[in-house]
């Protein structure tokens, strides 16, 4: 996987570009995501991103992240996508529809094959939409294959749902509009090793301020390290029985043990157990841990039998 930045390197061979805002990557982007890989045509297959968030230049306020780079490029190359490509809205954002194909998806990007949902828009204000698209496409021999409309309850599903779920502690429901659970990898830090005291050595992880934070409590996961997935619970607050000033994800992973403070472990929200709650004292909160870790094993089998691990 390579990743390219900036409209002066990108060049190249011939490609096949999934078009779109993949700021999730939730099932309606893996479809268009599908299509760019399995219709390449002999052509690389490429994603073409934003830098940042459009909204950040449009209204100066950035969504909250849903996915982490590095969690982004794993996911891209196991769907066949070879190449990432990113650009600086503030290049494009006052392109014309037309300028936007013929300079950028033809002229450097040599598109021979494109792929978008079936609500993309694209150009100065958005102007252009799929049936322009179409209409270019056609007259300069690309191919363009269009995805449809992906529902969740009824609904199409977007990035804003899946914030709103995550927000108020629908983990499953956001896991079912993302093909995946709602997960970080950030690095681990040193904690007050509270949790090995009581039986449940913890890693310590905390949200940078531009991520998507879940509703606080205490949550059925996994976590992945050396290369598998284990049941795990995480905890998600400011930790009430023992009293802390900073939000962070505390995780328990259940039948592992190991070191391992500075390196980056990915953790997958699945369900959400309980929300916060301030003990009468630590063998309390240890009994209730306990519970916890069963409830967590139990939705982590639930998981793997789905598919989803």
């Amino acid at each position: 996987m390579s990743a390219i930045r900036g409209l002066e390197n990108l060049s190249g061979s011939a490609t096949s570009v999934a078009l779109g805002n993949f700021d999730g990557l939730h099932i309606g982007h893996v479809r268009v995501l599908a299509n760019a890989a399995a219709y390449a045509q002999g052509a690389e297959p490429a994603v073409l991103m934003f830098e940042d968030h459009p909204r950040k230049l449009l209204s100066g306020r950035m969504p909250p992240r849903l996915i982490t780079p590095s969690l982004r490029t794993r996911m891209l190359r196991g769907m066949g996508i070879k190449r990432e490509l990113y650009i600086d809205f503030s290049q494009v954002h006052a392109m014309s529809p037309e300028s936007f194909f013929h300079d950028l998806l033809i002229g450097q990007l040599h598109a021979r094959v494109l792929s978008c949902g079936y609500n993309y828009h694209f150009g100065a204000g958005g102007t252009g939409g799929v049936a322009l698209l179409r209409e270019l496409c056609t007259a300069h021999g690309v191919t363009l294959h269009v995805a449809d409309c992906a529902e969740y309850a009824g609904e199409p599903v977007s990035s804003t749902r899946i914030r709103a779920a995550i927000a108020d502690g629908r983990a499953e429901e956001a896991r079912r509009m993302l093909g995946h659970p709602f997960s970080y990898d950030f690095k681990v830090v040193s904690g007050d090793r509270r949790g090995r005291l009581l039986g449940f050595p913890t890693i310590n992880q905390f949200f940078p301020a531009d991520y998507a934070v879940p509703k606080f409590g205490v949550y059925a996961a996994r976590a992945w390290v050396n290369g598998r997935y284990y049941p795990a619970m995480a905890n998600i607050g400011v930790r009430p029985t023992i009293g802390t000033q900073s939000m962070r994800s505390e995780t328990c992973i259940l039948g592992f043990s190991g070191d391992l403070y500075g390196k980056n472990v990915e953790v997958g929200l699945l369900a959400y157990l309980r929300p916060e709650k301030k003990f009468d004292g630590l063998e309390a909160l240890a009994a209730q841990m306990t519970a916890d870790a069963e409830s967590s094993r139990r939705a982590f089998d639930t998981a793997v039998a789905e598919g989803l691990t």
